[in-house]
């Protein structure tokens, strides 16, 4: 099984791409965030024309997720509160959760919100909403022993994974507060399909359009596959796929592939 995801920075913009890469490189499911278009706008047929199905939460504008799958999916839930009943409804205000069964994995699609600037309330936002998502996880778990929460993160874990040249003094996506609310969350059973087969550092799945970054690897990784024990003993390959950062008018993210 191939599960990808992908951060398409709107995805009616990326849409000829996506469908270019998909025919491309056939995959069993697709996460896409950033989709940036509300439910009733999404570009439904093309992906089902490839013979998929599609789910998605979206708004105008901002955010959204999205699973486009080979096969129907179970269990397709959007935002925190359906296994979260009891939190504030606040919290699913902004699209960034999607999740869904597939041959007994579930995938759990997350765009998790970027923080803006270390201290900024959008910053404290972050922190809290990983917060919401660490119960959310914790919940699952029980009753799920195969999760694939896949996704972005806007959280680089390691120095490996940022440029080396970057100040991180004070910088967002790398503070030591929203690394270890991933710590906290990766403690409940997870581990980085990608650092399974691929330790050292230069491996981003993030550029910035400005500065030539894409051209000089200037990124970040922090676009990942995390995986409870069954998936990662069972994980084959995970690997990042350039190319399609070197379409005209891309998305600043490019696909990180897990096969298991």
């Amino acid at each position: 099984m191939k599960i990808v995801t992908w951060n398409v920075n709107s995805i009616r913009i990326r849409l000829e791409q996506v469908i270019f890469w998909l025919n491309q490189s056939p995959i069993d499911i697709l996460c896409l965030q950033e989709t940036k278009v509300i439910d009733p706008e999404f570009p439904r047929s093309p992906f089902e024309k490839l013979g998929y199905y599609v789910y998605s939460s979206g708004q105008k504008a901002y955010n959204g997720v999205a699973l486009i799958s080979s096969e129907p999916l179970k269990d397709v839930s959007v935002g925190f509160t359906p296994i979260l009943p009891n939190i504030e409804p606040a919290w699913d205000l902004q699209k960034r959760v999607i999740t869904g069964v597939i041959d007994s994995i579930r995938i759990v699609n997350l765009y998790v919100p970027n923080g803006s600037a270390l201290g900024s309330d959008k910053y404290e936002f972050k922190l809290n909403w990983l917060k919401v998502l660490h119960h959310y996880l914790q919940t699952l778990l029980p009753s799920q022993p195969k999760i694939c929460m896949c996704g972005d993160f806007n959280i680089a874990l390691a120095a490996e994974d940022i440029y080396q040249k970057t100040n991180l003094d004070n910088h967002i996506m790398a503070s030591e507060p929203e690394r270890q609310a991933l710590r906290d969350i990766l403690d409940l059973g997870f581990a980085d399909a990608f650092r399974k087969f691929t330790t050292e550092g230069g491996h981003y799945s993030w550029w910035d359009y400005r500065a030539g970054a894409f051209r000089r690897n200037m990124g970040w990784r922090i676009d990942h596959h995390y995986l409870t024990p069954i998936l990662y003993e069972q994980a084959k390959s995970c690997i990042i796929d350039v190319n399609p950062r070197k379409s005209p008018q891309p998305s600043d993210h490019t696909p990180v592939i897990l096969e298991i």
